[in-house]
């Protein structure tokens, strides 16, 4: 089926693959211009990102040149311990020598290709090339790689199942208004009802949607009824940039005597945690779920639920799934940068302004 609604690009996904691989510079090996929000949130977060700003000159004369000065330049002015290369539409298309320029720069020990471009498909793509160039380069283990790749290719499959590659088009909603969907998680906790939160989150988005999960429990803390926390919060599994986030929330909820019951998987598990969670609950006495994160991911179950999603695009999918309610926080990706520790929500902020929690 041809997708006509605007997906994730490849090479946005190897960017943030290398920054996830604790990478110390980035050089997208094309345009000034290609992935240039992405380039500018991910420095925010502490990885060098350059380019070698092709022009269209570099199109018919090549620029590998061009890249061994800019592979000079930043190792000089950044003293990195690793450099990723990522391709870009112009520089394959053109059929550049990358790894040549590479050995010819004398960084090829310090520095490795991700042979990507943005028409490779899905998101995804640019995150299992990036991987398996890590691995090659020795940065990580066959067996971790293999991993990360199943947990990827089952991410796609969700996507493509339930999310926003499920229609060939899919119109972009804000879902239901937040003080509508926090009015009604308080009036259940005032009425000594007990609420599951779900946290099936990806990677650094969880410091935005734990603050629902604790602005839910601090209402119950104010107001009355229970609350089950389910999260994919585990600081065993995944690459260390990602176990530290765990550790930071883990940390964070702990500081506001707050404790996870249940932990579903890992931070990268996303696309089998929801799955782990639903099996937790299955057995267990609640009156409303609240899936915060990658809903999509988990099953569909017999109970009143509500999702919260950072897509526009995944609001129909998950209604068309049944859930009571579905909104989104729109600014995930921009606000988590950077941070060791939760920041506020939009749904949170709602919920502490309706259980009156200043």
């Amino acid at each position: 089926m041809n997708i006509l609604t605007p997906r994730p690009n490849p090479i946005v996904a190897a960017l943030y693959t290398l920054r996830d691989l604790d990478v110390d510079v980035a050089i997208l090996h094309g345009p000034s211009g290609c992935g240039f929000r992405a380039a500018r949130l991910l420095e925010e977060d502490g990885m060098v990102v350059v380019t070698t700003s092709m022009t269209e000159e570099d199109l018919i004369f090549g620029a590998s040149d061009k890249l061994i000065e800019v592979l000079t330049e930043a190792n000089a002015l950044f003293s990195p311990k690793t450099i990723g290369v990522v391709g870009s539409c112009v520089s394959m298309i053109i059929g550049e020598n990358v790894k040549k320029a590479l050995i010819d720069s004398g960084l090829n020990n310090k520095a490795f290709f991700v042979e990507i471009h943005g028409c490779m498909g899905a998101n995804t793509r640019g995150a299992i090339e990036t991987l398996k160039a890590a691995m090659d380069f020795g940065l990580i283990g066959e067996k971790e790689f293999k991993r990360q790749e199943n947990m990827l290719l089952l991410a796609t499959e969700v996507e493509s199942n339930k999310g926003m590659a499920k229609s060939k088009y899919i119109k972009p909603s804000r879902g239901t208004d937040l003080k509508i969907v926090a009015d009604y998680i308080t009036n259940l906790l005032k009425e000594n009802k007990k609420i599951a939160v779900v946290l099936n989150a990806k990677k650094e988005t969880v410091y935005l949607f734990a603050d629902i999960l604790l602005a839910i429990n601090l209402a119950s803390k104010k107001l009355g009824g229970s609350v089950i926390n389910v999260g994919n919060l585990s600081t065993e599994v995944g690459l260390l940039r990602i176990k530290r986030y765990a550790e930071d929330i883990i940390n964070n909820l702990n500081s506001n005597n707050v404790a996870i019951n249940f932990i579903s998987g890992g931070m990268d598990e996303y696309p089998i945690a929801g799955k782990n969670a639903i099996d937790y609950l299955k057995d267990k006495d609640f009156d409303l779920m609240v899936a915060v994160g990658i809903p999509q991911a988990l099953p569909l179950i017999d109970k009143e639920s509500i999702a919260v999603t950072n897509g526009p695009r995944e609001v129909p999918p998950l209604e068309e799934a049944g859930y009571k309610y579905v909104t989104v926080e729109i600014a995930s990706h921009s606000t988590v940068m950077g941070t060791r520790e939760i920041v506020f929500s939009e749904l949170g902020e709602a919920i502490r302004n309706s259980a009156g929690i200043q």
